[in-house]
């Protein structure tokens, strides 16, 4: 009897239990996928390294999430933790920004003072934070519209995704530093302790930034001007995503003749220009989910073009593997737009 009473009780909390699985692993899977498989950096040939970024990009997306969700925060704060993601991955997990660049064409001395790489830096922190956190969570929000407001984690679930955080970490680290750097002919490289006690540093301030901040960045609708229309939100949102990667490739033109100081003031000029005008934008009166949705899809257009211009040199099986996995994404955000149109039809068809 006793059996039988455990099972009908597990039968009965089960949906409760079970309704954020599908978010969680959404995201998990989204946020690489958008960020390394969409832009080209994950090749269908080296697909397997997909499994650790789910546990660094997915994990880290989701966890950030959690935190704006349990804080009851905006997406400034969301900002932030994506800046300290960032900045994790940057300084700590595979020391792109402070190890010497060894990539083939890289111009590895532009940019490179004080053991840090500024133009790469400079570029991954808006990168990561955009296309690893704020994107796939917005995207994922949008497919899951009844849990877009809630936390998704219990105890147990909360702890599973800091351990496989930290695992993927660690297979992150090795499999960079360790495996990949030799392999490209780069000097085995050891960080400055200095240089990782700054970026502990920074993730410490960062999160504290987006907890002092949490109750900044929430969309605050204005009456004075309408929203725009989205499919120009869309393109807005193409055009600036895909100006950012003007920065990356400044890193592979042999001797560009540009003053150093020039990218390094209109970078970040560039990005408090886009977070303005993103705030401008959503505080607008009629502001919904279409307008995300065409933000969300502009954004990763802008980081899918750029990836098509500089994949000149890939082999056959990897332009192929990149053009589905593109055509595929494409065609699941028509679908989410779908979704999303036919979602706000019947809430207007309900408020008349």
């Amino acid at each position: 009897m006793q059996t039988a009473s455990s099972f009908a009780d597990t039968q009965r909390q089960s949906p409760s239990a079970t309704r954020y699985r599908a978010p969680i692993w959404t995201l998990l899977v989204l946020a690489p996928v958008i960020s390394e498989v969409l832009s080209g950096s994950t090749r269908l040939s080296i697909l397997f390294v997909l499994i650790p970024e789910i546990m660094v990009w997915g994990g880290g997306a989701l966890l950030a999430r959690e935190l704006v969700r349990r804080w009851r925060a905006g997406a400034t704060s969301l900002l932030c933790l994506g800046l300290a993601l960032s900045i994790a991955e940057e300084f700590i997990i595979q020391q792109t920004s402070i190890a010497p660049l060894p990539f083939p064409g890289a111009n590895a001395a532009y940019g490179r003072d004080f053991g840090v790489n500024w133009i790469y830096l400079l570029f991954m922190l808006g990168f990561e934070s955009v296309w690893v956190v704020l994107v796939p969570v917005q995207v994922t929000e949008l497919i899951f519209p009844d849990r877009g407001e809630q936390p998704w984690l219990r105890k147990r679930g909360l702890i599973a995704t800091c351990l496989a955080f930290l695992v993927g970490c660690r297979i992150a680290w090795y499999g960079w530093t360790q495996q990949a750097r030799p392999r490209l002919g780069a000097a085995p490289y050891h960080p400055p302790a200095i240089l990782i006690l700054v970026g502990i540093t920074s993730i410490v301030i960062l999160i504290g930034l987006a907890w002092l901040l949490r109750a900044y960045g929430h969309s605050g609708q204005s009456n004075s001007r309408d929203a725009a229309n989205p499919w120009l939100i869309g393109f807005k949102a193409f055009i600036f995503g895909a100006a950012w990667f003007a920065l990356i490739t400044l890193i592979f033109v042999p001797h560009s003749g540009i003053a150093l100081w020039i990218p390094l003031a209109a970078g970040p000029l560039w990005a408090l220009l886009s977070f303005a005008l993103v705030r401008y934008w959503s505080g607008a009166r009629g502001w919904r989910d279409m307008h995300r949705f065409a933000l969300s899809f502009g954004a990763v257009l802008g980081c899918i073009v750029p990836g098509d211009v500089s994949s000149a040199g890939w082999t056959r099986v990897d332009l192929i593997g990149k053009f589905v996995f593109q055509f595929l994404a494409v065609l699941g955000f028509l679908m989410l737009a779908r979704k999303v149109w036919q979602q706000e039809a019947a809430n207007r068809a309900h408020c008349n």
